[in-house]
Protein backbone atom coordinates (compact mmCIF):
# COMPACT_ATOMS: atom_id res chain seq x y z
CA UNK A 1 0.00 0.00 0.00
CA UNK A 2 1.11 3.51 -1.23
CA UNK A 3 1.90 6.50 1.57
CA UNK A 4 -0.80 9.11 1.18
CA UNK A 5 -0.18 12.36 -0.29
CA UNK A 6 1.35 15.01 2.36
CA UNK A 7 -0.99 18.35 2.31
CA UNK A 8 0.86 21.10 4.13
CA UNK A 9 -1.39 23.05 5.98
CA UNK A 10 -0.75 27.13 6.19
CA UNK A 11 -2.18 29.47 8.71
CA UNK A 12 -1.62 33.29 7.81
CA UNK A 13 -3.35 33.32 11.29
CA UNK A 14 -1.31 33.75 14.57
CA UNK A 15 -4.33 34.58 16.65
CA UNK A 16 -5.48 31.47 18.87
CA UNK A 17 -8.77 30.28 18.25
CA UNK A 18 -8.67 32.58 14.39
CA UNK A 19 -11.55 31.03 12.29
CA UNK A 20 -8.78 30.23 9.81
CA UNK A 21 -7.33 27.70 12.29
CA UNK A 22 -10.39 26.07 12.39
CA UNK A 23 -11.12 25.59 8.63
CA UNK A 24 -7.32 23.81 8.90
CA UNK A 25 -8.03 22.07 11.87
CA UNK A 26 -11.65 20.60 10.42
CA UNK A 27 -9.53 19.62 7.10
CA UNK A 28 -6.70 17.40 9.50
CA UNK A 29 -10.27 15.87 10.86
CA UNK A 30 -11.72 14.99 7.32
CA UNK A 31 -8.22 14.23 6.05
CA UNK A 32 -8.22 10.52 6.38
CA UNK A 33 -11.33 10.12 4.26
CA UNK A 34 -9.96 12.09 1.76
CA UNK A 35 -6.89 9.69 1.66
CA UNK A 36 -4.29 12.36 2.40
CA UNK A 37 -2.22 13.04 5.02
CA UNK A 38 -1.96 16.55 6.23
CA UNK A 39 0.62 18.28 8.64
CA UNK A 40 0.51 21.98 9.93
CA UNK A 41 2.81 23.99 9.59
CA UNK A 42 3.16 26.34 12.89
CA UNK A 43 6.44 28.10 12.68
CA UNK A 44 4.85 31.52 11.45
CA UNK A 45 5.61 33.53 14.67
CA UNK A 46 9.00 32.16 14.68
CA UNK A 47 10.04 33.27 11.25
CA UNK A 48 12.32 36.50 11.06
CA UNK A 49 11.48 39.45 9.11
CA UNK A 50 12.88 38.77 5.58
CA UNK A 51 16.04 40.22 4.71
CA UNK A 52 17.67 39.46 0.71
CA UNK A 53 20.86 38.66 2.28
CA UNK A 54 19.95 36.21 4.48
CA UNK A 55 18.06 34.06 1.64
CA UNK A 56 21.21 32.16 1.61
CA UNK A 57 22.73 29.48 3.23
CA UNK A 58 23.36 29.42 5.77
CA UNK A 59 19.12 29.47 5.64
CA UNK A 60 18.25 31.11 9.20
CA UNK A 61 16.91 27.52 10.57
CA UNK A 62 13.20 28.23 11.14
CA UNK A 63 13.57 29.42 7.15
CA UNK A 64 15.25 26.41 6.68
CA UNK A 65 12.22 24.21 8.52
CA UNK A 66 9.52 25.93 6.40
CA UNK A 67 11.26 25.09 3.16
CA UNK A 68 11.94 21.63 4.28
CA UNK A 69 8.04 21.67 5.28
CA UNK A 70 7.41 22.69 1.64
CA UNK A 71 9.34 20.61 -0.02
CA UNK A 72 8.06 17.39 2.05
CA UNK A 73 4.92 18.18 0.70
CA UNK A 74 2.55 17.16 -2.12
CA UNK A 75 0.37 20.58 -2.03
CA UNK A 76 -0.06 22.77 0.20
CA UNK A 77 -3.45 24.42 1.63
CA UNK A 78 -3.44 28.11 3.00
CA UNK A 79 -6.20 29.59 5.23
CA UNK A 80 -5.32 33.64 5.63
CA UNK A 81 -7.39 36.08 7.27
CA UNK A 82 -7.36 39.88 5.36
CA UNK A 83 -5.52 42.42 7.30
CA UNK A 84 -6.16 46.31 6.10
CA UNK A 85 -7.34 44.55 2.15
CA UNK A 86 -4.38 42.70 2.16
CA UNK A 87 -2.43 39.48 3.26
CA UNK A 88 -1.24 39.56 7.24
CA UNK A 89 2.94 40.85 7.62
CA UNK A 90 3.30 38.18 9.19
CA UNK A 91 1.86 35.69 6.72
CA UNK A 92 3.19 37.71 3.33
CA UNK A 93 7.04 37.66 5.39
CA UNK A 94 6.42 33.90 4.99
CA UNK A 95 5.95 33.86 1.41
CA UNK A 96 8.22 36.44 1.26
CA UNK A 97 11.10 33.61 2.44
CA UNK A 98 9.52 31.15 -0.62
CA UNK A 99 10.48 33.23 -3.28
CA UNK A 100 14.13 32.57 -3.02
CA UNK A 101 13.72 28.55 -2.95
CA UNK A 102 12.75 26.36 -5.71
CA UNK A 103 10.31 24.24 -3.22
CA UNK A 104 7.34 25.86 -3.97
CA UNK A 105 7.74 25.62 -7.74
CA UNK A 106 5.35 23.52 -9.83
CA UNK A 107 3.94 22.73 -6.41
CA UNK A 108 -0.05 22.17 -5.95
CA UNK A 109 -1.11 25.25 -4.25
CA UNK A 110 -5.22 26.41 -2.82
CA UNK A 111 -6.69 28.52 -0.29
CA UNK A 112 -9.81 28.84 1.86
CA UNK A 113 -11.15 32.05 2.23
CA UNK A 114 -12.76 31.76 5.80
CA UNK A 115 -14.16 35.56 5.81
CA UNK A 116 -17.29 37.08 5.95
CA UNK A 117 -19.06 37.34 2.61
CA UNK A 118 -17.83 40.44 0.41
CA UNK A 119 -14.52 40.12 2.42
CA UNK A 120 -11.51 38.44 1.71
CA UNK A 121 -11.15 39.42 -1.70
CA UNK A 122 -7.64 41.40 -1.28
CA UNK A 123 -6.04 38.60 0.52
CA UNK A 124 -7.22 36.32 -2.24
CA UNK A 125 -5.62 38.90 -4.91
CA UNK A 126 -2.11 39.31 -2.86
CA UNK A 127 -2.22 35.42 -2.76
CA UNK A 128 -2.10 34.99 -6.19
CA UNK A 129 0.01 37.59 -7.10
CA UNK A 130 3.22 36.54 -4.24
CA UNK A 131 2.58 32.93 -5.57
CA UNK A 132 2.50 33.40 -9.18
CA UNK A 133 6.46 34.87 -8.09
CA UNK A 134 7.06 31.57 -6.42
CA UNK A 135 6.14 29.75 -9.12
CA UNK A 136 3.61 27.58 -7.00
CA UNK A 137 0.53 25.82 -9.50
CA UNK A 138 -2.59 27.30 -8.04
CA UNK A 139 -5.20 24.55 -8.41
CA UNK A 140 -8.19 26.66 -8.74
CA UNK A 141 -11.34 24.43 -8.35
CA UNK A 142 -9.78 23.48 -4.93
CA UNK A 143 -9.48 27.40 -4.50
CA UNK A 144 -13.29 28.26 -1.97
CA UNK A 145 -15.06 30.39 0.05
CA UNK A 146 -16.27 29.00 3.09
CA UNK A 147 -17.32 31.87 5.53
CA UNK A 148 -16.99 31.10 8.69
CA UNK A 149 -18.38 31.81 12.07
CA UNK A 150 -18.18 31.02 15.51
CA UNK A 151 -21.80 29.12 15.24
CA UNK A 152 -20.38 26.64 13.19
CA UNK A 153 -17.51 25.47 15.13
CA UNK A 154 -18.23 22.46 17.78
CA UNK A 155 -17.21 21.80 20.99
CA UNK A 156 -13.62 20.82 19.60
CA UNK A 157 -13.16 24.34 17.92
CA UNK A 158 -13.94 22.06 14.49
CA UNK A 159 -16.71 23.03 12.12
CA UNK A 160 -19.42 20.67 12.44
CA UNK A 161 -21.41 21.00 9.21
CA UNK A 162 -21.30 18.06 7.39
CA UNK A 163 -21.26 19.50 3.61
CA UNK A 164 -18.23 22.27 4.24
CA UNK A 165 -16.60 18.92 6.10
CA UNK A 166 -17.17 17.16 2.46
CA UNK A 167 -15.86 20.72 0.73
CA UNK A 168 -12.67 20.16 2.66
CA UNK A 169 -12.39 16.82 1.57
CA UNK A 170 -13.02 17.62 -2.06
CA UNK A 171 -10.55 20.59 -1.65
CA UNK A 172 -7.75 18.12 -0.23
CA UNK A 173 -8.62 15.70 -2.50
CA UNK A 174 -7.96 17.90 -5.41
CA UNK A 175 -4.63 19.20 -3.74
CA UNK A 176 -3.48 15.35 -3.74
CA UNK A 177 -4.17 15.09 -7.25
CA UNK A 178 -2.47 18.28 -8.64
CA UNK A 179 -5.86 19.31 -9.76
CA UNK A 180 -6.78 17.00 -12.57
CA UNK A 181 -10.10 15.27 -11.75
CA UNK A 182 -8.98 11.50 -13.04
Amino acid sequence: MSTPPLILLLSGSLRAGSSNEAVLRTARAVAPEARVETVRYDGLAELPHFNPDDDQDPLPPPVAQLRAAIDRAAGILICTPEYAGTLPGSFKNLLDWTVGGTEIGDKPVAWVNAAAPGRGGGAEATLRTVLGYTGAAVVEPACVRIPVDRGMLDADGLIADAGVRRQLGEVLRLLARGGSTR
